[in-house]
Formats: C-alpha cells, structure tokens, sequence
C-alpha cells in the first residue's frame, strides 16, 4: 500500500509537506499542490481516513436519521433523499441512514458522526433535535418547519403546493373535493390538508368531514380510503392524495371498481415520484424538490462542520404543479353533455 511517505520520496517533500498538500492546506503554494496530488494519483495513493481523522479531528461520517423508515417513507422518498445528500457530499464522506423511531436519545452515539441530518416528518422528532441543540452539536433539519430560528432548517411549502393544485382543480369546475392524508402525527398531512381547506374555504365551496380521511401514505391506504370514498352514496369529482403511493393505491380501487380515471373521477397526487409519469392516466401531481432541498441542507451542513460563514440558517424552496392527464375538466363534460340534450 502506497502511504504518505512514499509520495514524499517520488516527490522530494518531508510528509508533512505532503500530508498538508493532500489537506488543501494554505501553507503549501498552489503549484506544489498540483505535483503531489499528480505524483500520488500516477501512485494510486489511497488516503488512510482513521489516521487523517486523528489529524484534522474528523470522523468521516454524516447521520441520516429519518422520523420512521416502516410507514411514511416510500422507497421513492427514501431514494431521493439520499441521492440529494449524496450529491452535495464530500466525497471523502460516508452516510449512514437510521430511523428516529427505533431508537432512543441515549443510544445515538454522536462520537461517530461529524454531522447530522434529521429528515423530519413529525413533531415526535423534536426531543432529538432539542437534544443535539443542547449539545451544540453540528445538524440540520429537513422537511419539516421549525419554529425555532436558530435551528438550521430546509423546507418545502408543502401548503401553497397544496393549494396550487386544489385551485386548478377548482378551475376545472371541480366542487366536490376529497383528501386522503398520511398520519396524523406528520407534520405534512397537517400542511397538506391546511392546503386542501385554504382554497375550498377561498372558493366558498363546501367542506364535507366524510370526504377526508386519514391515511399512512402507502399503496394499501391509497386503496382502503378510495374505496371508501367510492361507496359514499355521493361521491367526490376528484380526490387529493397525501403523497403519490396513496394516489397509486387509489388509481387501482377506481380501475378495480370498473371506473376510470379522469372520466369518473379525477386524482391529484404530491412529490413527483419517476413512476406517476408512466401510469395510466399520467398523474397530475405536486412535484416537493426533495432532492434540491437535501443538496441545499447538506451544504449548509458541511459549512456548519466547517465553521464556514453563512448567509442564512432558513431555506424555503417552491414546489410546482406538474399538470399530467388525471384531472378532468368538469365544466367542459357538463357543456357537452347539456348540448347533447
């Protein structure tokens, strides 16, 4: 194995020029930079991070926790997340991903990691994040709004998403409006559904309490609340569904009770997962910069760990509206079929 004092040899350096070089140190001119990371590359040079870290005090790895991992993460949520942070990472980084809700405080042992990413979905998340407050230990949080102005966080405006979709639906002479959420200790249901209520409250169009239900986020929900939704002696002409599992799960109760999505009822999704392009009917859905947003929180991350300056502690990106083919246009089929009289 090639070790630092090789490279010094090739190079005619004591190691500890080398050592520096290979830490982007600013005590070794640009130039001389260049010809030791050439000469360790010709050397296939293979940095030692246990013994790096004993000298920049490092440990190599950054935490990603999430709230739970067996209900309200989908493999699409999952994936995206990790893909985001993975992209910001340095790559001299390792990631390691575990859930909030199996463990307890005292068995996160906060030695291993240089850093922390709490990808939160609900309020049962906060004795952690007071804890590695308290601590002053370097995390982020993503995903869920925090009150707390010192606690770096990066979020979504999951509400105005929300109600970006309902009004469009509105739009389309949509009146009867359903909404399937996940559960209801996540946060996000609580913005989702406050999303739903903002615009029929705006439009003045009427609230039925047996048209919202709650959910888990999965396929089997989807499936279970639409098929409820489906015996009402007066069904709703769309339904918004917490995330695009749930809009998954209730496309199959509608295709299996013989029906058809638009033309009987209309379906309104949320994250813009890479399979609802490809359903049939494409879905309409609300595309939540996931990816973005973990890139952007990791960043922050690394400045934290860096004690880089920073510009701001609170970062809010937009989501958008990704019009597909799930929606109908209600005005447009009550037109034809008065003219067809």
């Amino acid at each position: 194995m090639v070790t630092i004092k090789d490279i010094a040899k090739a190079t005619g350096v004591s190691h500890t020029t080398v050592s520096r070089a290979l830490n982007d140190s600013n005590l070794i001119k640009q130039e001389t930079k260049e010809k030791i990371r050439a000469i360790a590359e010709e050397l296939n040079y293979v940095p030692n991070f246990s013994a790096k870290g004993l000298v920049t005090q490092k440990k190599y790895l950054i935490g990603l926790f999430f709230s739970n991992l067996q209900q309200g993460t989908s493999s699409s949520f999952l994936a995206e997340a990790i893909s985001g942070v993975r992209q910001a990472l340095d790559k001299n980084f390792s990631l390691s991903v575990d859930s909030i809700d199996t463990l307890t405080i005292s068995e996160i042992n906060l030695q291993r990691y240089d850093g922390v990413i709490i990808m939160s979905q609900s309020d049962e998340d906060q004795p952690l994040i007071e804890y590695l407050k308290n601590k002053k230990f370097p995390f982020i949080v993503v995903n869920r709004h925090l009150k707390d102005p010192k606690i770096p966080n990066v979020v979504a405006n999951d509400s105005s998403g929300v109600s970006q979709a309902i009004d469009y639906a509105i739009g389309l002479g949509h009146q009867r409006i359903a909404y399937i959420g996940g559960s209801e200790n996540f946060h996000s249901t609580n913005e989702r559904k406050k999303g739903v209520l903002t615009s029929l409250k705006k439009a003045n169009l009427p609230i039925h309490e047996s048209y919202f239900l709650t959910g888990d986020y999965s396929l089997k929900s989807g499936w279970k609340n639409m098929n409820h939704l489906l015996a009402l002696s007066k069904r709703p002409t769309l339904v918004f569904c917490g995330n695009d599992d749930t809009a998954i799960g209730a496309l199959r109760a509608i295709n299996a009770a013989n029906l058809q999505v638009p033309r009987s009822l209309s379906l309104i999704g949320f994250d813009d997962s890479p399979v609802v392009s490809y359903l049939t009917p494409p879905l309409t859905t609300v595309h939540k910069p996931l990816k973005e947003m973990c890139k952007q929180g990791t960043i922050l991350l690394q400045k934290l760990i860096n004690h880089e300056p920073i510009e701001t502690l609170h970062i809010q990106l937009a989501t958008t509206l990704m019009i597909r083919e799930s929606v109908g246009n209600v005005r447009k089929n009550l037109y034809v079929a008065k003219n067809k009289k």
